[in-house]
């Protein structure tokens, strides 16, 4: 069962093509991290399969129907995404702000029942909030923000998870509580896309890796099998070192700079 496939997918913006032919499928309890050089088309991607962005070519499809066939709150129920970076306009709290991850299953005519306050506190939980979930949330460092905008997606609750750099404001505690966060989404059955730089917590929490490179896949497959010296050389322009942890896991150490990528 594939839970979000995308095929053939042209997109980007004011007729300049970003991405350009990729396909990507997301299995239930699956982690798909993609990585690749900046302006590679990784959020383009996201945002693709997400229904934000409209493709120019290709098809996306959801539990097996096309996306454009789901009326809007429904794709909202089953597909979270979390975006790079959010502006608070209004003054809410943390708590306020998970809360909004509900609003997909709400009618307006339906308050908030068990169900949503029970969501709202296991992602309070979840991300470490408990202890701001009353503060202003324009008041919160940008590491803090972060992980309010990714429990209000696990307060959705959604089949589906697309996380684009959720890791970039992160401290290590932090990016470890993210790496536990995966594990348990894909132990339940939630389907997982991340757009990562650190290709250490990508090989920690992904079954797949994608790179992209101007817009194309230039690699895909199973963690120890994509990650290749020639392939940092040919697509970041690196030389890299592949260590191993004590449990065997390959860890990436970047070495020296080659010049620009081709």
């Amino acid at each position: 069962m594939t839970l979000l496939r995308g095929t053939g997918l042209h997109g980007g913006y004011d007729r300049r093509p970003v991405v350009r032919g990729v396909d990507l499928e997301v299995a239930p309890g699956r982690c798909v991290a993609l990585l690749g050089p900046n302006g590679a088309g990784k959020t383009t991607l996201v945002r693709l399969l997400a229904g934000v962005l409209p493709a120019e070519r290709g098809t996306v499809e959801l539990l097996g129907r096309p996306l454009g066939a789901w009326r809007r709150r429904e794709a909202a129920r089953a597909v979270a995404l979390v975006p790079q970076q959010v502006h608070f306009a209004f003054p809410l709290t943390v708590r306020e702000v998970i809360e909004q991850g509900r609003a997909p299953h709400l009618g307006p005519w339906r308050p908030p029942g068990p169900d949503d306050h029970a969501a709202v506190a296991d992602a309070i939980a979840r991300l470490d909030l408990a202890g701001l979930a009353d503060a202003p949330v324009q008041r919160l460092s940008g590491g803090e923000r972060q992980r309010v905008v990714l429990a209000r997606a696990l307060a959705t609750r959604a089949r589906v998870l697309l996380l684009d750099e959720p890791a970039a404001a992160l401290d290590l505690r932090h990016q470890l509580d993210l790496a536990g966060i995966v594990a348990t989404l894909r132990a339940e059955g939630v389907g997982v896309v991340a757009v990562l730089h650190d290709w250490n917590l990508a090989l920690e929490i992904a079954d797949e890796i994608v790179v992209l490179h101007e817009g194309r896949v230039a690699a895909a497959g199973r963690p120890a099998e994509t990650v290749r010296p020639e392939l940092f050389a040919a697509v970041f322009g690196v030389e890299v070192e592949i260590l191993a942890d004590r449990l065997g896991r390959p860890i990436v150490v970047p070495r020296a700079r080659l010049g620009a990528a081709s």
